[in-house]
């Protein structure tokens, strides 16, 4: 794994939730992305080399709206930036970690992402992605 690449955090309100982070980072965002296959429309902030990524659920059976009914606003995921998804799917597989999706998909911000699933990771939602090329 190459670095943090960002922190997820579901909200309820994107607009509302843009204006607040705006204020906090005292920037604003620089993407916002609709990802139909996930029912999410995502909003991103680069902090230093790192990023912020808010999630909205636009389908109320989206993963982000299930979080949401279950949980509060906050920390959905964190993300991870690796060098070949494909290899490091391999790799955490062969080390037992339970993964949501064994192919990696389309994610927002020109990424391939795959999921680890929570119950292999100490309760902590784990992306891998990588950049794909241009």
């Amino acid at each position: 794994m190459k670095k943090i690449e960002h922190i997820g955090i579901a909200v309820k309100n994107l607009e509302q939730s843009e204006l607040l982070f705006s204020r906090l980072f005292n920037i604003l965002p620089y993407k916002k992305e609709k990802v139909e296959s996930e029912g999410v429309i995502t909003s991103f902030f680069e902090i230093g080399e790192n990023k912020i990524e808010l999630l909205s659920a636009t389908d109320e059976n989206s993963p982000i709206a299930k979080f949401l009914s279950k949980n509060k606003e906050g920390i959905h995921h964190i993300a991870f930036e690796v060098k070949d998804i494909h290899k490091e799917i391999e790799r955490l597989k062969s080390e037992g970690f339970e993964l949501i999706n064994e192919i990696p998909k389309k994610g927002a911000d020109n990424k391939l992402v795959c999921f680890l699933h929570p119950r292999s990771t100490n309760g902590v939602l784990v992306e891998i992605c990588q950049e794909i090329s241009k």
